[in-house]
């Protein structure tokens, strides 16, 4: 007998909706897996019932109706064998080793599997569509509950770090400012005086230096308090259309930029994104580093990597001369800049608050055209 076949088929749908509504509201994934081994009970009249969640890549129980089935056991057979191939396994009860039929549902997010659900029953020969079908309607439930739950997990945890973070940046902006800020304008005044005073020209131009060196400092202060003030400043992520804002600051800075083509398929963007409102600032920084920060004309190619269930990849690679291995480990460091660049060694810096901030990573690595390849990995909603 069909799904659709069953005389209680309507009632059955209806209550498979109600609780994949009511999934969709849970805020944990222990709230998850007890509303789906409830489900499953209920309307399937199974009573042995396996819920597993995939972590880094293997697959645990994280809750069963059966006795002997705890969380963080190691999945039976034939779940792990539905978690490897991503299909529906289905046991009929003479070919088990338990003499009971098996039924293991795999379900997730694009193509990755976030849960298996498993149910075991002695009262029938195989468990065929009529179980299969309300059983993949709840397995879809739960697990876009889950990735739901995770990312806004990996959202919270990124904004507590960011706070840490921020908490000493915004020290140090009080320090420098109010401490050493004072001392330089001590400096510069001091300096200007005796550069005016002084006969000996060596010695006026020692003064000299000594006052561009403390009035470069100030100003380096002033730049670092208002990265402090920007980051305050911006509202919480949200969901963003990441192809639209990616085509507008990418059409902003080509046309900018003389020396720089920019080469995407708007196409590949189709995303929504959590990001907060500076996003476009931190493409921004990024193309036009392969503009300011190479001889000669420049290529930059915008792309993406096969998204996974929670993040994309969005690459911004070009056929510059490449920054040096030795110092890409220290690239996002605020202040750190290359030998050669005449930069305050805050942009990319800048970039990588922002971008963790929103959840997100970024990297850097060769590019196939032996330049730079920044790398930004960003939150799926």
């Amino acid at each position: 007998m069909s799904f659709e076949e069953r005389k209680d088929f309507a009632r059955q749908v209806a209550d498979l909706n109600r609780y994949g509504q009511a999934l969709n509201q849970c805020e944990t994934v222990d709230e998850v897996v007890s509303l789906s081994l409830e489900a499953i009970s209920l309307l399937l009249e199974i009573p042995e019932v396996t819920v597993h969640d995939v972590r880094d890549g293997t697959l645990r129980v994280r809750g069963s109706t059966a006795a002997d089935r705890s969380a963080g056991a190691e999945p039976a057979a034939e779940s792990l064998q539905a978690f490897e191939t991503g299909e529906i396994l289905s046991v009929p009860a003479d070919d088990a080793g338990d003499g009971r039929a098996v039924l293991a549902v795999p379900e997730g997010v694009v193509d990755d599997v976030v849960t298996v659900i498993e149910v075991r029953s002695g009262g029938v020969e195989e468990l065929g569509d009529e179980y299969v079908r309300p059983l993949e309607i709840l397995a879809s439930h739960a697990a876009t509950a889950i990735s739901n739950i995770r990312s806004r997990e990996r959202l919270e945890r990124a904004r507590q770090d960011l706070e840490t973070r921020k908490e000493m940046v915004e020290m140090y902006d009080r320090l420098l400012r109010h401490d050493i800020g004072n001392d330089l304008q001590v400096i510069t005044g001091f300096a200007d005086m005796v550069e005016q005073q002084v006969e000996d020209d060596r010695t006026a131009d020692y003064a000299g230096k000594i006052g561009r060196a403390a009035r470069n400092s100030a100003d380096l202060i002033d730049r670092v308090g208002d990265l402090v003030s920007t980051l305050e400043a911006q509202d919480e992520p949200e969901a963003r259309d990441l192809r639209g804002l990616l085509v507008s600051t990418l059409d902003d800075v080509d046309s900018q930029y003389e020396s720089l083509s920019v080469e995407y398929d708007p196409a590949e963007f189709i995303y929504q994104v959590y990001a907060g409102d500076l996003l476009d600032s931190v493409f921004t920084n990024v193309v036009s580093n392969a503009a300011v920060h190479n001889d000669g004309t420049v290529t930059v190619r915008v792309y993406t990597e096969e998204p996974t269930p929670e993040t994309v990849v969005v690459g911004i690679a070009d056929d510059g001369s490449g920054i040096p291995v030795e110092i890409r480990e220290e690239l996002f460091q605020m202040g750190a800049k290359g030998p050669e660049s005449d930069g305050t060694g805050f942009g990319l810096g800048f970039v990588r608050a922002l971008v963790e901030s929103y959840g997100g990573s970024v990297g850097v690595r060769e590019s196939p055209a032996g330049g730079a390849d920044f790398r930004l990995t960003l939150q799926r909603n």
